[in-house]
């Protein structure tokens, strides 16, 4: 008895043969339509947050009588003088200093204390651990905002106010919070038998926080260093409680403040807008030379 075998045509040899290929006809093309899609929503969004700063850019080129003509157009010749005059005349560059001076200050402090901090909650055990961790993470959540006035009594009674000392303590206070919070979780994601090693050759705490663990968390100090860097550069509203009596000690989001509130009365929108791109410039250098440092960062403890 032989067997009779039959050769059933492409597409029928199973009972999902037909069905089968007609999903796997729809997939690539469900498949483009959200890739053109998503790549149609890229652009918008490329679109919203870069045209403003190209719009600020090239308008900073323009004279005051361009720009009340026609806002949206370009530069019929570049307007250099523009970045004089807010350089010089709107004294620019002096708030530039200020603030440069304030955050080297602020900066250094916040990277210093918070990284101290995270290292002792994320690798040690002692009572009060996680309330000590909880209490940083509760500092995230309180509104800088209601804390105004008790700050202003606080650095009145110190004899703080209308001084860098204090507005660079009272960046550090801001900015503490969430840099103890970032760096713990990332102190925990490093190994642990390196520091281990380090104390068994008797290299005490300090040295093994300085020369083995604080070199290893580069990735995270520089991520968090750089939110701390757009964070503190542009405050304005600590600033403007703290430091408001002298405007020849104003940071520049005070000047830039100053200086387009007398615009309405000078008219010299040109260098109003080489201001802001003065005032650009430092943020987006930063991010450009640390942007792989800054991915680096934030994907270590994923990728661990």
């Amino acid at each position: 008895m032989s067997a009779q075998v039959q050769v059933a045509p492409d597409g029928a040899d199973s009972p999902h043969g037909a069905g089968s290929s007609g999903v796997e006809g729809e997939r690539p093309a469900h498949g483009r339509v959200l890739n053109v899609f998503s790549h149609a929503f890229l652009v918008v969004w490329v679109v919203m947050a870069a045209g403003p700063l190209l719009w600020v850019v090239i308008t900073a080129f323009r004279s005051s009588g361009e720009i009340l003509g026609d806002p949206m157009g370009f530069p019929t010749s570049l307007q250099w003088e523009n970045f004089t005059n807010a350089w010089l005349d709107a004294n620019i560059g002096r708030y530039a200093l200020n603030s440069l001076i304030i955050l080297a200050g602020s900066l250094t402090g916040t990277m210093l204390l918070g990284a101290m901090a995270a290292y002792v909650i994320a690798r040690f055990t002692f009572p009060g651990n996680r309330a000590v961790f909880l209490l940083f993470a509760g500092g995230m959540m309180f509104p800088i905002i209601l804390a105004l006035v008790p700050l202003f009594t606080i650095m009145d009674n110190l004899s703080l106010l209308d001084t860098r000392p204090g507005l660079i303590v009272a960046y550090i206070a801001y900015s503490l919070p969430f840099t103890t919070f970032f760096l713990t979780s990332f102190f925990q994601t490093l190994p642990s038998g390196v520091q281990e090693a380090a104390q068994i050759d008797g290299a005490s705490h300090v040295r093994t926080f300085f020369q083995v663990m604080l070199p290893m968390a580069k990735p995270g100090l520089v991520s968090i260093g750089i939110f701390n860097f757009l964070g503190q550069w542009n405050q304005y509203l600590l600033p403007l409680l703290l430091n408001n009596e002298n405007e020849s000690s104003y940071v520049l989001p005070q000047g830039l403040a100053t200086l387009a509130i007398s615009q309405g009365y000078g008219g010299d929108w040109g260098a109003l807008f080489a201001g802001l791109t003065i005032a650009m410039v430092p943020v987006l250098v930063v991010y450009i030379v640390f942007q792989r440092q800054v991915q680096a960062g934030l994907t270590a403890g994923a990728l661990k």
